[in-house]
């Protein structure tokens, strides 16, 4: 299971896999501007990364990805990683293929790796915990926008 950097090529997947991550999430609010997110993505001052994963031998078949972006932690003073999306195709669920993800983005820092997800969502709960991931209590998190 490649896990791989995505390039500016790879923009249309990356946002059709937004699409069907926020039609699995019956989220019709979704304001996606393909062009926009390759400049935030690969223009000349990114804003985040994506990590995708490919099945064994199907370098051209996307299974699934992790959009996220660097953080830096006053508390430990080192940087870390905000998983801002980690969406696995239907098809492709249940292969390790979000394991492999969450892998990758472990090895690429030894600070914080942290994400949030929906309550009631007990498959995620699962499979975070399998990865010895805990919830963080006594936070609210609050969302400021425009």
């Amino acid at each position: 299971m490649p896990v791989r950097d995505a390039t500016r090529a790879d923009v249309d997947e990356i946002c059709a896999l937004i699409e069907e991550h926020a039609a699995y999430e019956d989220n019709h609010d979704l304001r996606l501007d393909r062009a926009g997110m390759a400049e935030h993505l690969f223009g000349p001052d990114p804003k985040a990364w994506v990590l995708l994963a490919h099945p064994d031998g199907e370098p051209d078949t996307v299974a699934g990805f992790a959009f996220c972006w660097p953080t830096l932690s006053t508390w430990e003073g080192k940087p870390g990683i905000w998983l801002d999306d980690l969406f696995i195709r239907p098809a492709y669920r249940r292969r390790g293929f979000a394991a492999e993800l969450m892998t990758a983005l472990r090895g690429r820092t030894d600070g914080r790796v942290e994400w949030e997800m929906r309550e009631g969502n007990d498959n995620a709960t699962a499979f975070y915990a399998q990865l010895g991931a805990v919830p963080v209590t006594g936070w609210v998190q609050y969302r400021w926008q425009l």
